[in-house]
């Protein structure tokens, strides 16, 4: 049995009234089942099915009386066995806990705790076993995307085919390494606000807000918003990777949500491959359902058909609005099937990789990593940068501890940090208490703007998505 990890700063609680913990404990969460509810209500009523149908309504029975546990405060239960292995690492964490309430609880494991219980509703069935509760959701928020992939669809194909005329050109040098550098920024920032649309967190936000969240503008506008920038230092070490005789020098990138954010990141992804700043990239999706929007296999499958098919993926009705969407142009379906020829090339090519692991569904933080998975450890100590992308993934580098907001980045992930011979670049959009590696007085001018927090005790400004960071640590060096 893995020895205890001492962390030295205690978890933010649900208990704990001016965090953003007790908000969801309190509002999100039953938002959240409830939308499950409904969503397999329709599902059920759909279906012909007679076993099917019935099965159905034993899940229903399951998130109701999740749903009435969360709000009235009950213990939380152990999670029934449906053979998986992480089952009684989930149970053996509950019980050293001490049998604890929804409100007085460690807010990352209660809400690993709730998705895994959703998911274990689903997975002792026969019927619903590979049934996504979200699928529905994260489809329709990608389709209400469609002017910010259209955008993006054809920079990438312009883009694509400039590194390909710059490697062949004449130009200077110098020229070509500043280029390089300002676009690696730029796509990497990107990447950064494409979490700007978070299911689990956004649950009041409208599909039109979603829009004005995405494109060009708004990343101009976000710029001043990343409050520490590393990108220089993890673009200095691709380019040094770059110079050496290695066969392969493979990214890694943690993925966070699926529709918008995992196309974003795939452009990323196919952007490092053209431009030879990695020869490999390897995607981590979840293996199970997950914070509404987290990605899994069959995400990536999904965005690929849909860009495999965009006329008809686009021209379905989304369900959170009765207008009726325009065909796209000639060029807008030239430019989205492009981009499904460049990336399914990769993948047919081994380029570009999806590795699901269960660890990343565990309730346990990073700090755990080596004990608790040491061959996905000893994996990714073979990568030559892993990104880590999202909030959820930053709160479990730095184990959602109430840190000082000044703590160093290195010092605040623990064993991922110095010395663990893994390359960590967490690129984060603030929605949770937790932060790090501040300058000194940062958090207090946060505070003290409108809506910051000011002297309630809350730091109400790390909610909102509108501030970010981007840190890096070697643990090469």
């Amino acid at each position: 049995m893995e020895s205890k990890v001492e962390i030295p700063v205690a978890p933010y609680a649900t208990s704990d009234r001016t965090s953003f913990a007790f908000i969801s404990a309190r509002d999100r969460w039953p938002v959240i089942v409830t939308g499950a509810i409904d969503d397999i209500h329709r599902a059920i009523v759909a279906s012909d099915d007679v076993p099917k149908r019935k099965e159905g309504k034993t899940i229903l029975e399951a998130l109701a009386k999740l749903k009435y546990e969360v709000q009235h405060d009950r213990q939380l239960t152990p999670l029934a066995d449906d053979g998986k292995p992480d089952v009684s690492n989930y149970n053996k964490e509950l019980e050293s806990l001490g049998g604890p309430k929804w409100f007085s609880v460690p807010w990352l494991f209660a809400e690993c705790y709730l998705y895994r219980r959703v998911h274990t509703s689903f997975s002792l069935s026969d019927h619903w076993k590979t049934y996504d509760v979200f699928s529905r959701q994260k489809m329709s928020t990608f389709r209400s995307s469609r002017p910010a992939v259209l955008e993006l669809a054809a920079k990438y194909k312009d883009l694509v085919s400039q590194l390909e005329r710059d490697v062949n050109s004449m130009k200077v040098p110098e020229e070509l390494v500043e280029a390089e550098r300002i676009l690696f920024t730029e796509m990497c920032e990107m990447c950064l606000w494409g979490n700007a649309t978070d299911l689990s967190l956004l649950t009041s936000l409208s599909y039109e807000d979603i829009q004005k969240l995405q494109g060009a503008d708004a990343r101009k506008k976000a710029e001043n918003n990343i409050l520490v920038n590393d990108l220089p230092a993890a673009y200095t070490v691709l380019k040094e990777a770059q110079k050496t005789d290695k066969k392969v020098r493979r990214v890694d990138i943690v993925l966070d949500n699926a529709g918008f954010e995992l196309f974003v990141d795939l452009i990323l992804a196919g952007y490092l491959l053209a431009a030879g700043l990695a020869t490999q990239i390897t995607l981590h999706p979840k293996t199970i359902p997950w914070f509404v929007s987290d990605v899994i296999p069959a995400d990536f499958a999904a965005l690929l058909s849909a860009l495999a098919n965009p006329q008809g993926f686009y021209s379905t009705p989304n369900e959170h609005s009765d207008q009726v969407q325009d065909p796209l142009s000639e060029k807008e379906a030239s430019d989205l099937s492009f981009l499904f020829q460049h990336w399914a090339g990769f993948h047919a090519e081994g380029q570009l990789l999806l590795r699901p692991n269960l660890f990343w569904t565990s309730a346990h933080s990073y700090w755990h990593l080596p004990q608790a998975e040491p061959r996905l450890y000893e994996d990714l100590k073979d990568s030559e940068l892993v990104i880590f992308k999202g909030d959820l993934n930053y709160r479990k580098l730095t184990a959602d501890a109430m840190w000082e907001p000044t703590t160093a980045f290195t010092t605040a992930i623990g064993p991922m940090g110095p010395a663990s011979n893994v390359r960590t670049l967490a690129l984060r959009t603030c929605k949770a208490d937790t932060v790090v590696g501040l300058p000194d007085g940062a958090d207090e001018r946060l505070k003290g703007m409108e809506g910051g927090g000011g002297d309630s005790g809350a730091r109400k400004w790390a909610w909102s998505g509108k501030w970010a960071v981007v840190q890096f640590c070697d643990g090469k060096a």
